[in-house]
């Protein structure tokens, strides 16, 4: 009988230490990616986390409300921008300008209840990371950085036709569900 105990918890025990391996818990190669927290996931394994305790799992999408409805988000993922787009064009940079939006960390509190789990997602890694330093700060821990995004990372490759675009991992590219619908539960009210 002890055993057959033993055997349960050598069994067991291998399985927790394969699981905790195959989270992504090991340190992204991007730098723009890791956070103080240490805790990431891909949007594979964030979707299997909210499949398995949708009431307990909030992923926030901490894209512009642009981003959000325009290129597309997780149907369960509520809209809160750690950034807001400012209209002014940066010429050297090549992009537009997004500034901090200073009502994030009150606007994530009033989502996240005490014990949900909570993981937050942006284009490909970047914001989320940063956003989930700023959540540390203001005392929200534990918080995972989905890695690769909503739209993932760009492809590398010289010889692709691919090189550039948005293609290489991702939600949208893992086949996980994902709409333009918008909720209006999910989706973010400026002061509210």
């Amino acid at each position: 009988m002890n055993k057959r105990l033993l055997s349960l918890a050598v069994v067991v025990f291998t399985f927790l230490c394969f699981v905790s391996v195959t989270c992504s818990e090991t340190v992204p190669k991007d730098q723009k990616k890791v956070t103080t927290e240490g805790k990431y996931v891909t949007v594979v394994e964030a979707y299997d986390m909210w499949k398995a305790s949708p009431e307990k799992v909030k992923i926030i999408d901490c894209r512009t409300p642009e981003e959000y409805a325009l290129i597309g988000h997780a149907p369960m993922a509520y809209n809160v921008p750690s950034k807001l787009w400012n209209g002014k064009f940066n010429a050297e940079k090549k992009e537009y300008g997004l500034d901090d939006n200073p009502d994030f960390d009150a606007a994530v509190k009033k989502v996240v209840k005490p014990g949900d789990t909570v993981m937050v997602m942006c284009r490909s890694g970047h914001r989320s990371a940063m956003s989930v330093n700023r959540l540390a700060t203001a005392g929200i821990k534990g918080v995972y950085n989905i890695i690769d995004g909503f739209e993932g990372d760009k492809i590398a490759e010289e010889d692709s036709y691919m090189k550039g675009k948005r293609a290489k991992n991702g939600w949208r590219n893992a086949g996980l569900p994902w709409t333009y619908s918008l909720d209006p539960k999910l989706v973010y009210h400026p002061g509210k």
